[in-house]
């Protein structure tokens, strides 16, 4: 147990666990469960980075107001953040998103501007552009800023390297959703662990990067427009409607090994059988990320190492189809335990 001196020291450092019943014999199958994060995604870490070097770059100054467009957890990450260091901040989020995540981020005290679902993720971006411009806030542009991926590779990246030491980590299976992870991380396993492979997932229904097609961008890095390939898909926080920078610094780099797309209706499947088998409770990214994971396992040779990443609780899907079959008053066959004793039965 240790001490410290406020909530942003406890970011990082999470667990990597044995998957022991959804994988098959012979294999190793792992899973880094960024939920253990103090605000329950990987996030968190991306929050603390991009605010720590703006301000050691004099780019974010003393009580300025911070705006970023979110599909949730960024945002949630960021109200953490400011709330600790005391910075104002504003949101900006397509509709489409679930209700969790707003009243997250307005009970830490951001302010949550939404914008119409059909403007997509290019539209709350667009939002946040014009706000930042016309009231001086300090936009963190996580798709572009490069201290997103930076906090990957000097944190999670070396927690991954620490916890295989001394053994081959024979493939790292992630989605992206900023591309912050997928850059920081695979870069580093490129250099210092040569042998993993870098296996990507993306959307069945939006395969942006499987598709080939190239992301229209302006002048600093950032989508000019829609990905023509978007479509779609219940894996939020994943696969913007764009392709950004960051993402496509991943892909001409040549970091990524295998594209892997991932159905919703078997995304959900999974993040729902880790729950219930595994006690590990996520999100329906973690789902879909642990799909492609159990695919690679298939066929994966004896012994392999396979380590998956899970980005986020499954408390931000409360009011997503994730928990649609789940009831709220009791079962039948809860009826009938309640009724197996007298205490408040009916006469």
């Amino acid at each position: 147990m240790a001490r410290y001196q406020t909530i942003l020291e406890t970011i990082g450092r999470t667990p990597v666990v044995r998957i022991n019943k959804l994988g098959p014999a012979g294999v190793n199958l792992w899973v880094k469960v960024e939920a253990f994060n103090p605000l329950g995604s990987v996030k968190d870490r991306l929050a603390l980075g991009v605010i720590e070097a703006a301000e050691k770059s004099g780019a974010l100054k003393p009580g300025q107001t911070v705006i970023e467009a979110t599909s949730g957890n960024t945002g949630i990450g960021l109200a953490m953040v400011c709330a600790q260091k005391g910075y104002p901040l504003v949101v900006t989020m397509a509709e489409s998103f679930s209700v969790e995540r707003r009243k997250l981020m307005r009970f830490l005290g951001a302010k949550v501007i939404t914008t119409p679902a059909a403007l997509r993720g290019t539209g709350m971006v667009a939002k946040a552009v014009e706000l930042a411009q016309k009231h001086g806030w300090f936009l963190t542009r996580q798709f572009e800023n490069e201290a997103n991926p930076d906090m990957h590779s000097a944190t999670t990246a070396q927690e991954i390297l620490a916890d295989f030491a001394g053994e081959t980590l024979d493939y790292w299976v992630t989605g992206y959703g900023t591309g912050g992870t997928l850059k920081g991380v695979s870069r580093v396993l490129k250099d210092k662990s040569p042998k993993t492979k870098i296996i990507v997932c993306e959307p069945e229904d939006a395969q942006l990067l499987g598709s080939g097609a190239e992301q229209a961008r302006n002048p600093d890095g950032s989508a000019a427009a829609g990905h023509p390939a978007w479509k779609p898909h219940p894996m939020q926080g994943w696969t913007p409607d764009f392709i950004p920078k960051l993402t496509g610094d991943a892909v001409a780099m040549e970091l990524i090994d295998q594209i892997l797309p991932i159905a919703g209706p078997e995304s959900l499947t999974m993040s729902k059988r880790l729950a219930d088998q595994e006690g590990i409770f996520v999100g329906i990214t973690s789902g879909a990320t642990f799909a492609g994971a159990l695919r690679i396992a298939a066929t994966a040779p004896k012994g392999a190492n396979i380590l998956c990443m899970l980005p986020d609780t499954g408390e931000r899907y409360l009011s997503t189809p994730l928990f649609a079959d789940v009831p709220v008053e009791m079962t039948p066959d809860e009826q009938v335990i309640f009724d197996s004793t007298p205490l408040g039965k009916a006469d």
